[in-house]
């Protein structure tokens, strides 16, 4: 604990420096239950599950912690709320490593307007505060990890992801998918196996996407100052709507410093059933993968369906910030007491 208290000590200094950076947005801090009918339905995430007792012998229902409080944040934009934010404890299970922890941090917020640059210039407002409130003596002002620096007040870099895939790894990415709604992986394989990347003959477009992105791609990112990833493949869109002017990509980006990702928006969906759609699809390819599936909150669809104003919305990971703004190599450098 000694040798960590600089490093929470900053915590608490970034968090009072966020809250502050909220309060002058004229955003409205919110609480919503960690315990949720779904957990939040992308296919990769494992949730923990628990019984919750009714009294009286009224039966037993189970709910899971949720993996992000996005769901019950977006019934409080419905409920008339425009700008909105929170410090929220979620829950991942399977995910220990030195950037990921079971139970960590999320910070997440939204806007009633579906301005995604307005997103990523919260972002960098955001940073710019957070790294302010660092002490000097921590080298306070610069994003550090793994010998590398990003400059939150620096000009951030915008770049596709079409483009990083052609800088990276000289891959033209969008021209392997021509149906962007069921991309056909061989085309992807054939220019992942040419540029000396391995893959297997089960291995979906976006197993072969992940795989070129994390070897070439990822950790020349945000080198010297943040880089803003935008453009998604439309078949990675989850909760974000396709770019009316452009099918084959979604409204969604992402932030990323010294090769590691800090947040992930979305220009939100707004149509319930396509929604549901992908929720089905999502749960069937967990099912295919995993063996299980997660209850759909239809709570959560009725919501999209009576009104979701267009809006964005970005959750960023508050326990990385906190690493990279203070030097930490280890993501329980800057946790209090970690899961044991």
């Amino acid at each position: 604990m000694a040798a960590r208290l600089p490093k929470l000590r900053a915590r608490q200094d970034i968090v009072a420096a966020v809250r502050r950076w909220f309060v002058e947005q004229a955003f409205l801090e919110v609480e919503t239950p960690a315990l949720q009918v779904s957990p939040g339905l992308e296919p990769h995430l494992k949730a923990f599950a628990t019984d919750l007792e009714e009294p009286f012998g009224q039966g037993v229902r189970r709910l899971y912690l949720h993996t992000s409080p996005e769901f019950a944040m977006k019934k409080l934009l419905v409920a008339g709320l425009t700008r909105i934010f929170q410090l929220a404890r979620v829950y991942r299970n399977g995910e220990r490593a030195p950037t990921h922890h079971p139970e960590f941090t999320m910070l997440e917020w939204y806007r009633a307007e579906p301005d995604w640059r307005r997103i990523v210039a919260d972002c960098e407002g955001l940073l710019r505060a957070a790294v302010g409130a660092v002490p000097a003596a921590l080298g306070g002002g610069r994003l550090r990890w793994k010998g590398h620096e990003a400059d939150p007040n620096a000009s951030w870099e915008l770049l596709t992801v079409d483009d990083a895939f052609r800088r990276h790894a000289g891959v033209e990415l969008l021209a392997t998918a021509p149906d962007p709604a069921a991309p056909d992986p061989k085309l992807l394989a054939a220019e992942a196996r040419r540029i000396g990347i391995a893959t297997a003959p089960s291995d979906r477009w976006d197993d072969i996407f992940f795989r070129i992105f994390l070897d070439r791609i990822e950790p020349k990112l945000g080198i010297g100052a943040p880089t803003v990833l935008y453009g998604y493949p439309a078949s990675m869109a989850a909760l974000a709507r396709v770019h009316p002017d452009d099918p084959r990509i979604a409204q969604r980006f992402e932030v990323y410093a010294c090769g590691l990702e800090l947040a992930n928006a979305f220009v939100e969906l707004t149509d319930a059933e396509e929604q549901r759609r992908r929720f089905e699809a999502d749960m069937g390819l967990k099912e295919r993968l995993y063996g299980e599936r997660y209850p759909i909150d239809e709570d959560f669809l009725a919501a999209l369906a009576s009104g979701l104003p267009p809006s964005a919305g970005i959750a960023l990971g508050f326990d990385r910030l906190v690493m990279l703004a203070t030097g930490a190599e280890h993501i329980e450098d800057v946790l209090w007491a970690p899961v044991a």
